[in-house]
């Protein structure tokens, strides 16, 4: 039973209702009964005041910069751990001892080949379809060639699909890279760790013996962690929506890729690079600090500032540090680093900019980090899904397995026109 109450007069009707307390966070009021009290619902655009489930997953206090895996800080995990680590973590609750890890890494290893008829899937497609439109149609095909893991009621059939799920979106992504730019697939080499498989599945081919780059893998290692989950996001909120009804999970997925391709959502670290082009050289940052002051220009600082962040993202931190290890090791010379370093700098000092908590973000270093390595922006949004399908299916399967689990339906506030009488058209 809730500890206390919260008291709602609506005109001579006086209710209460629980207030319920998670393990650390802000209270929640539990209006599950009002309607039914009361004949109201409650109207929250954006649902940025509503918590639509009950999660153990991931927690973030955007106010002090946190964010939490299971407990676990994120910049400890990024800078400790492995992506399999977190991915097991996520998946099961707890970190996994040394044998749990390589009885995962091995399942894991295990499902990464893709079934041998998508291959012709992929061909359906133009060539220069948008990486992601090749990702939303390429998984949610899967149900269709994986039957005996869409039971959603059956425990062991959810966790194959999980596993499959995380395993074969690596090869599904480079797979999309390798057919936009005209080039043979290549099979997974299960010698190869789950990050170093897909380096060398997107940028090696068969006449050449592709060696991964150790900090390039760790990198992207560092990459896949910070993307892995992100509490109940726009992505994850529609992947639980579509769960919700049943759905089997490579469709939940696919749902989920679908909405992550929003400029708004998954591609801002592209917004962010394709500003830092814009600027173009190191001298012209001056002219657009002044005109992101500016409120009646309608130029922003792509890559600054976040939707729950109001302090230092902590993820950004991580990929501050990884940024300047990539550029070092790979000695870059595009001039947009160089905005970037700069515009980072001038920024970070700025009272402007530091007076409205306008923090460079994960989405400002990633998407220099990928650009550096060698990857189109048009693959920056699919590395983000490949990475948060982690996330996606650990937030799915804990949906599945709550018993108190509705169908989403979401109410409205209606202001159309009220009920009126039909006219025949000879007399309009």
């Amino acid at each position: 039973m809730a500890e206390a109450q919260a008291k709602l007069a609506l005109g001579d009707k006086n209710v209460e209702m629980p207030v319920l307390k998670g393990t650390v966070g802000p209270d929640v009021i539990d209006i599950r009964k009002l309607y039914g009290q009361t004949g109201a619902f409650t109207y929250d655009p954006g649902f940025t005041s509503t918590a639509s489930c009950e999660s153990g997953l991931t927690y973030i206090d955007g106010d002090q910069g946190v964010l939490l895996h299971r407990g676990y800080p994120i910049d400890q995990l990024a800078e400790q751990s492995s992506f399999m680590e977190v991915a097991y973590l996520l998946l099961n609750g707890e970190l996994p001892t040394k044998a749990e890890l390589e009885k995962f890494d091995s399942t894991i290893t295990r499902h990464t080949m893709l079934h041998e008829q998508l291959a012709t899937f992929y061909r359906g497609f133009r060539r220069d379809a948008h990486p992601m439109a090749i990702m939303c149609g390429v998984v949610g095909a899967l149900s269709a060639f994986y039957h005996d893991s869409t039971d959603i009621t059956d425990p062991r059939q959810r966790m194959i699909a999980s596993h499959r799920l995380i395993a074969k979106m690596p090869t599904i992504a480079a797979m999309a890279y390798k057919y936009s730019v005209g080039q043979p697939f290549l099979y997974p080499d299960n010698s190869l760790s789950y990050t170093g498989n897909f380096l060398r599945m997107t940028f090696g081919v068969p006449a050449e013996n592709y060696v991964v780059d150790p900090v390039v893998e760790d990198a992207m290692d560092k990459i896949f962690i910070l993307h892995a989950d992100h509490e109940q996001n726009a992505s994850t909120s529609t992947v639980r929506l579509a769960g919700s009804s049943g759905a089997n999970p490579f469709a939940c997925i696919a749902a989920g890729i679908a909405c992550l391709w929003g400029p708004a959502h998954g591609g801002a670290n592209e917004a962010a690079l394709n500003m830092l082009r814009e600027i173009g050289t190191v001298d012209r940052i001056p002219e657009y600090i002044a005109r992101a002051k500016n409120k009646d220009d309608p130029f922003r600082l792509m890559g600054f500032g976040h939707r729950v962040y109001k302090n230092y993202d902590p993820r950004a931190k991580v990929m501050q540090k990884t940024a300047n290890e990539v550029l070092d090791k790979l000695g870059v010379t595009d001039p947009i680093f160089d905005v970037a370093r700069e515009l980072e700098q001038i920024a970070l000092k700025d009272d402007y900019f530091v007076s409205k908590k306008l923090y460079p973000n994960v989405d400002f270093y990633s998407g220099v980090i990928l650009s550096a390595i060698g990857f189109p922006t048009t693959m920056f949004t699919v590395l983000f899904a490949l990475a948060r399908t982690t996330g996606w299916v650990a937030q799915w399967n804990e949906m599945i397995s709550d018993p108190e689990q509705k169908i989403g339906r979401p109410r409205q506030l209606y202001t159309g026109p009220a009920q009126r009488d039909y006219v025949a058209v000879d007399r309009r």
